[in-house]
């Protein structure tokens, strides 16, 4: 068992070394546990999608199979989050951090939510993190199950369909690809990390409240002064 756990971690991030040693085991319990489980959000997951249809498309993966059952899971996933925030509720909000869980990282996908309301089930998908914390946030909301359901159909399928399925013809189109896969990896983390960089950069740019200059201040007499000037 403790072999098993220390391939996992060593070949994490050497995706294509990582599929090959898992196969579609490791790919359905990264996909769930990054959007099902709290601890899941260093998991890689666009990156691995967009590898595995690479992989696809030289023959070591049956690109039929691998959408259903990731997208599968991605839902699966999704569902389980929405029921830990549904049972845990608010206080889960002041859960101190630890090793596999930052309170900084749910804050963040609270106030996302507040912004953009149910679509953040689908918007998440495509952004790192907050797509592992999303679906607790809206079990701790007020969004009813069958609502969140649609959100989590609709964006576990776009999702894993546009990774598995960009991955698959950019293998296709180039049979070498393969020979560069580290290429594509940091291609998808950069585009992956995108949104983020423009929330900081807009956070930052924003321009501050117009400074109001002080009202000048009008000079009251005293009431002994007064008294005076009427005598």
């Amino acid at each position: 068992m403790l072999d098993l756990i220390h391939n996992f971690f060593q070949n994490l991030y050497n995706l294509e070394e990582l599929i090959r040693w898992g196969g579609m085991t490791v790919l359905i319990v990264i996909v769930f546990a990054e959007t099902g489980l709290l601890i899941g959000f260093f998991l890689p997951g666009d990156s691995l999608l967009v590898v595995a249809g690479v992989l696809a498309a030289a023959g070591h993966l049956n690109i039929l199979w691998l959408n259903v059952s990731l997208m599968l899971a991605a839902v699966i996933g999704d569902a389980v989050g929405y029921q830990i925030g549904l049972r845990t509720g608010p206080k889960i909000f002041t859960r101190e951090d630890s090793l596999f869980f930052r309170r900084s990282h749910l804050l963040r996908t609270h106030e996302f939510y507040e912004r953009h309301g149910g679509k953040t089930i689908i918007l998440a998908r495509f952004i790192p993190v907050i797509r592992t914390f999303a679906p607790v946030v809206a079990g701790v909301g007020t969004m009813g199950y069958l609502r969140f359901a649609s959100y989590n159909i609709v964006g576990g399928v776009s999702w894993v369909a546009s990774m598995t399925l960009g991955g698959y013809f950019l293998g296709q189109a180039d049979k070498d690809i393969k020979h560069h896969i580290h290429y594509v990896v940091a291609a998808v983390i950069f585009v992956s990390v995108l949104p983020g960089i423009y929330a900081v950069a807009k956070e930052y740019l924003r321009p501050g409240p117009p400074s109001i200059p002080p009202r000048p201040t009008v000079p009251v007499a005293e009431p002994a002064a007064m008294q005076k000037a009427d005598s």
